[in-house]
Parts: structure tokens; C-alpha cells; sequence
């Protein structure tokens, strides 16, 4: 029997296609944000949260193996979802919020595509964390123990930084009851959200520290679809500058008004200069270091 074509990188090439379509089809949903008043809130946050989360089960298998990438899901899942009904019923540690009806269906509190969100955000980041901390491939031992989840927890809060006021202030995904000095958002918010990472990433890489990982004939073409999958995250920020109509001021909880304008405005910036800074650190040290296929 003939054996099925294989990319550069031993990968099988059909699994590749996939990879790039998810990309693509994620690309397609944050274009589609422009248009949240005629689609379908759920159906743009759907598009939102399956690619990067089945983008993660596949690109994460071909690296950690299938136990790998289950694991990680399942800590992201676990430790995402109790710190996020922990913080409605408590404000800890994010700050005094609740979720509509915007992201559909809820465990317990929290949105279940919430918790999807967590794991392929969660991995990309973790990804970019790995490529600008050297060689990938390294084991996790020594420092790396501590400074990789450290990195990456902040490479994952630069992307509720750039998201977040528009989410909850202008689209209502979730309410800050108290509103929020970052346009209706509190800054305890992104305190606990580093907690939340951190904690997530620091299982993962405890987990990690004894075990192999499948790196053999793994091209840098294989990283660089991360590292772009985050870019694109980014670039769907800076999209949202684009006037498209609907009301030109909100209000928070609190009572505060913000002008859309301002809010998007601010999100693409700081997406450009997080989210972004970090998406080119990332891909210079996958550049600077080319790792041969076939180690």
C-alpha cells in the first residue's frame, strides 16, 4: 500500500490542510465581528473559540503526543472553569462580574465556550512562550520550569488586554458590576487573569518536566502556523477600528459612558504592541534559529 504524503516536517500533508483552513476560517471569523449586528452573536463567538481550540488539539498532539495535549486541555478546562465560577460568586480574583446570555450555554456559570477559549489561546501562547525563551524543543527543566509559565501567562493576558472592554463593555459578553477604569473593565481583572495562566501553565509544566516530547523531524514551518495563528489574533483587533455603524457611546454597570471609537482604538494599539511585539519576538527566535528538520 502506498504511504499517505508526508510535508518537510514529517507531518502528515493532510493535517497541514487542516491547520491552515482552521487559520484561514479564524481569519474569516474576526472579519466577521464587523458585522456582529446581522450574524449571529454565537455563531462569531463559536468561529472564535473552535479553530484555535481544535488548531491546539492537532498542532499540540504532533509535539507532546495525544496524552500531552489531553492533559493540557483538560488543566485549561479544570483550573479555567473553577477560577471563572469562582470569581462570579466571589469577585475573586478578578473583580464583581457575571456572564449574559452572549456566549451561549453555561456550566454552572460560565459560558462553556468560555473554557474553549482557555485551551486554544491557552496554547498558543504557551507555544510563542516556548519559541522566545530559546529552543523549543527544550526540556522543561531549571528555570525553564518557573520562567515558562511566567512568559507565557503574560503573552496570554496581552490578549484579554486587547479583547476585553470590547467583549464586555461594548458587546456585553460579560458585565463588570462596578465598571472598570479600562473602559468598564477593572484592573483586578487582569491581575487574576495572570493568576488564573500562570497557575494553568505551571501544571502543565510541572507535568511536563520528566517527559519526552515527540521532536523528531518537526520543521520550523511547524511553529511559524502558532506564531501567525497569534498574529492573526492580533491583526483582528486592529480590524475593529473600522467604523461599521451602531451606537458611538456605551455605558458600563457603573453608569460610565465610553465612545466605541476610543475603545477599539486603544484595543488595536495595545494589540499592536503586546499581542504584536510578542508575535514578532517569537518569530525572530524561530528565525535566528532554524532548527534543522530531522534532530
Amino acid at each position: 500500500m502506498s504511504q499517505p504524503a508526508r510535508s518537510i516536517d514529517g507531518t502528515p500533508a493532510g493535517t497541514n490542510h487542516v491547520l491552515w483552513a482552521l487559520i484561514v476560517l479564524y481569519a474569516v471569523a474576526r472579519v466577521l465581528q464587523l458585522f456582529a449586528g446581522r450574524i449571529p452573536m454565537l455563531a462569531i463567538v463559536a468561529l472564535h473559540v473552535f479553530p484555535p481550540a481544535v488548531f491546539a488539539l492537532i498542532h499540540g498532539s504532533r509535539f507532546y503526543g495525544s496524552r500531552g495535549i489531553v492533559t493540557f486541555v483538560a488543566i485549561c478546562l479544570v483550573v479555567g472553569n473553577v477560577f471563572e465560577n469562582l470569581g462570579v460568586l466571589t469577585g475573586v480574583p478578578f473583580g464583581r462580574y457575571y456572564f449574559t446570555d452572549v456566549m451561549g450555554p453555561k456550566l454552572l456559570h460560565v459560558p462553556i465556550l468560555l473554557g474553549l477559549a482557555y485551551v486554544g489561546m491557552g496554547y498558543l501562547s504557551w507555544t510563542l512562550g516556548r519559541l522566545i525563551l530559546g529552543d523549543p524543543r527544550s526540556p522543561i527543566t531549571g528555570s525553564r520550569l518557573v520562567a515558562l509559565p511566567l512568559v507565557s501567562a503574560l503573552i496570554m493576558v496581552a490578549w484579554d488586554l486587547s479583547m476585553d472592554p470590547i467583549w464586555s463593555t461594548v458587546e456585553h459578553g460579560w458585565i463588570w458590576l462596578n465598571g472598570g477604569a479600562y473602559f468598564g473593565v477593572p484592573l483586578s481583572n487582569f491581575f487574576g487573569w495572570y493568576l488564573t495562566i500562570y497557575v494553568i501553565y505551571q501544571l502543565f509544566a510541572l507535568y511536563m518536566r520528566d517527559r519526552a516530547t515527540i521532536s523528531d523531524r518537526l520543521s520550523p514551518s511547524f511553529w511559524r502556523m502558532a506564531v501567525l495563528f497569534y498574529g492573526v489574533s492580533a491583526a483582528g483587533n486592529i480590524l475593529l477600528i473600522i467604523p461599521v455603524g451602531g451606537p458611538s457611546l456605551v455605558a458600563d454597570a457603573a453608569g460610565a459612558q465610553w465612545k466605541v471609537s476610543d475603545i477599539t482604538a486603544v484595543c488595536a494599539l495595545v494589540s499592536i504592541f503586546t499581542m504584536g511585539a510578542f508575535t514578532v519576538m517569537a518569530w525572530a527566535r524561530l528565525w535566528a534559529h532554524k532548527p534543522p528538520a530531522g534532530q
